[in-house]
């Protein structure tokens, strides 16, 4: 049976009570409200349920450096206790970087029993990500909100994570749409899940990382912090740092100051870094006495105190 052209959709308040449901046949299902109620939300919840924190890394801006502080994160909680597994989670579904970033581009997922096999990069991390999925690195990835959804439910659901999971860390696409509406929905009202947001210093990308903090107040959400990336550009052969976004405005701390979220600290802009995500290597190892990595370093003690 086709839906009927004005339907109001099954998640609507009108769903069954208005003149387009007449003669549909869900209609006595969709009025009562049952068909409101998602089954997958309860099944990522027992997925999930093993999970000890799960972190979303966002911002609204795009080019802010999300995926790089995502494998940063991650890479430096794996390394601090290698009897704690990390996975890296990668719902930006048109646009998935994390298989260069990781140096896995060229690996492909695989499903038993237990369900999606992530990709492993040492013991204790693994990734997953629609780039596994796709046939070659160029095919675009066209989808309507729906398809996002259910392949983001997929990804919570029947990921075999393993028995034991310390850190999930997601990294969500730029926006407040689609990717972040499912991710909200299936997260809600479990444990231990935060939100880290990471902006540039500049007021252009402020202005959307507001937007971003006011969808995860309404959603609920908890904001563990702000980071400020890319604030000084390290030069890699003097190590002198110079100011390439300006903080006219007062930067991110006056915006976190403002809106009452703690500060968590500040990224430099360094070459040496980007190029080792380029080419898929461990900035953490590569570059280990870079003010990046003790900065990040000490982020990640606010976080997750030892």
């Amino acid at each position: 049976m086709e839906v009927p052209e004005h339907c109001p959709g099954t998640q609507s308040e009108s769903a069954g009570k208005v003149s387009a449901c007449e003669g549909c046949p869900n209609q006595v299902i969709c009025s009562s409200g049952a068909s409101k109620v998602d089954p997958g939300i309860e099944l990522v919840k027992a997925r999930l349920s093993t999970v000890k924190h799960k972190i979303l890394v966002l911002s609204g801006k795009g080019g802010v450096g999300k995926s790089t502080v995502t494998s940063l994160l991650a890479r430096s909680l794996a390394a601090r206790n290698e009897n704690e597994n990390v996975a890296i989670l990668d719902i930006d579904i048109c646009g998935p970087s994390m298989p260069r970033v990781m140096g896995v581009l060229d690996e492909k997922v695989h499903q038993s029993g237990s369900g999606w096999s992530p990709v492993f990069i040492d013991d204790n991390l693994c990734v997953m990500s629609v780039g596994f999925l796709l046939a070659s690195q160029d095919e675009a990835v066209i989808w309507r909100g729906p398809k996002k959804n259910a392949l983001i439910r997929q990804f919570f659901t029947e990921v075999d994570w393993g028995e034991t999971l310390e850190y999930l860390v997601i990294d969500t696409p730029p926006g407040t749409s689609d990717e972040h509406l499912s991710t909200a929905q299936f997260l809600k009202d479990i444990p231990g899940v935060i939100a880290v947001i990471v902006s540039t210093p500049q007021e252009v990308s402020l202005l959307d990382v507001r937007k971003e903090i006011n969808f995860l107040h309404k959603v609920n959400i908890p904001i563990v912090g702000v980071i400020e990336n890319m604030s000084t550009f390290i030069c890699p052969k003097c190590k002198t740092g110079s100011d390439i976004f300006p903080a006219n405005s007062g930067g991110v701390l006056k915006m976190a100051q403002e809106l009452n979220i703690p500060f968590l600290g500040r990224l430099p802009l360094d070459p040496l870094i980007a190029r080792s995500c380029d080419k898929g290597l461990n900035p953490i190892v590569e570059n280990a006495d870079s003010e990046v990595v003790k900065n990040l370093n000490s982020i990640i003690s606010k976080i997750f105190p030892e």
